[in-house]
């Protein structure tokens, strides 16, 4: 088998990408929970797995230095990478929305403001929708914009809603539901094309 690079984002989404791995039989000796490296190898060192932060997979497999990643849509589709979405791994479900105060009017002739750390991801939904936007890019705490004035709305990630509504905001406008996907480098899904293509198939016979 040609040997293959995967890049899993940190988290959660590691852990249950994990889990898959193991149900495929693919299993890394030098991973443990308190490990703090982040290249692991296979028995047979024909897979290699790198952790890196979820907003850089795409990158890193866009770029080549991963033969695949596994990864949420929400930074998919942030990145706009140029890669191969292959397969929905059913897992990290959620949902982007935008939320705001209880009665807040979104079709106004204002330009809305929108508070958000996903700006490309905003952007494309109000513009498919013909509304002109302002962002406000933040990194954290997004919710707390509509409640001092800073944006009029927001659009983040929403899992179980308790955030927002702990802080007096609703769902006024699901965007897009968003969950963990396979992706693959353009060209080695060319050039390793066997290997590429069987580990698609045991991903996809280990799907629950």
């Amino acid at each position: 088998m040609a040997a293959f690079t995967i890049a899993v984002a940190k988290g959660r989404t590691a852990d249950q990408s994990i889990l898959l791995l193991d149900s495929m039989g693919i299993t890394f000796q030098q991973l443990t929970s308190s490990s703090r490296k982040l290249i692991f190898y296979n028995s047979d060192e024909t897979i290699t797995l790198i952790f890196v932060k979820g907003v850089d997979v795409p990158t890193y497999v866009e770029k080549g230095a991963a033969d695949l990643g596994i990864v949420g849509k929400d930074n998919i589709l942030e990145s706009q990478a140029e890669i191969y979405e292959v397969l929905d791994l059913k897992f990290g479900k959620c949902k982007f929305a935008v939320a705001g105060k209880p009665g807040q009017v979104l079709d106004t002739m204002q330009p809305l403001i929108i508070a958000t750390k996903y700006p490309t991801i905003a952007r494309n939904y109000f513009s498919r929708k013909g509304k002109s936007i302002d962002i406000v890019k933040l990194n954290g705490s997004v919710e707390l914009a509509p409640l001092i004035g800073l944006a009029d709305v927001i659009v983040d990630i929403v899992e179980t809603g308790n955030t927002l509504r702990e802080n007096g905001l609703i769902i006024l406008e699901e965007v897009e539901p968003i969950s963990t996907r396979l992706i693959v480098n353009k060209a080695s899904f060319a050039l390793k094309s066997q290997a590429i293509h069987s580990f698609i198939q045991e991903v996809q016979k280990n799907l629950v």
